[in-house]
């Protein structure tokens, strides 16, 4: 079943800051019932039923889960690869990335190498945390993604508060990523 979700792929190479290692992933097609969003470049992003596509850039496919309330309980984002970033600078770029955006208190926890992808592709991850110019707060795990036809980046964030309970389903979305 393995055969072609990259089993024969490198095991990725994790560096580590204080707050731990780089979560192993696992490529595997989505869950039965999610639902799909494919960009013009034929990436695709995988979610639960629940989650309800939201605006973003063009191009781009953003979900999230909401409270009642509106606010944010989780978030995911695809768009193609679009500017210096390379799989080897990925980590130091999205902190630079991040930054141009206005965000603050960025913090790098962990980030990996050689990260396995659906289709055999590969990628760069990077595992921080940051506080928005509208003064959010979210932990995220950011990859660059390489593919056979084209590059993209997978963005899957949620509040600290609701990093344990979302991060499963976070998991699953970038493990099904197709690059």
């Amino acid at each position: 079943m393995l055969a072609g979700c990259g089993a024969g792929a490198k095991h990725a190479t994790t560096t580590s800051a204080a707050a731990g290692t780089f979560p192993a992933l696992r490529p595997a097609p989505p869950p039965a019932g999610w639902r799909s969003a494919t960009l013009p470049s034929g990436a695709v992003l995988a979610y639960p039923a629940s989650w309800r596509p939201i605006e973003g850039d063009r191009g781009t496919a953003s979900v999230a889960l909401r409270d009642a309330h509106g606010a944010f309980l989780g978030y995911l984002n695809l768009t193609p690869r679009q500017g210096a970033e390379t799989l080897a600078n990925w980590p130091r770029f999205r902190v630079g990335h991040s930054r141009g955006e206005g965000d603050t208190a960025i913090a790098t926890q962990a980030s990996a190498r050689d990260v396995p992808f659906r289709d055999g592709a590969h990628g760069s991850c990077v595992r921080d945390s940051y506080t928005t110019a509208k003064r959010n707060r979210f932990v995220e795990v950011a990859c660059l993604i390489s593919g056979r036809r084209t590059s993209s980046v997978i963005v899957a964030a949620a509040p600290p508060a609701q990093w344990a309970a979302q991060w499963p389903t976070l998991e699953r979305a970038i493990e099904a990523v197709r690059g």
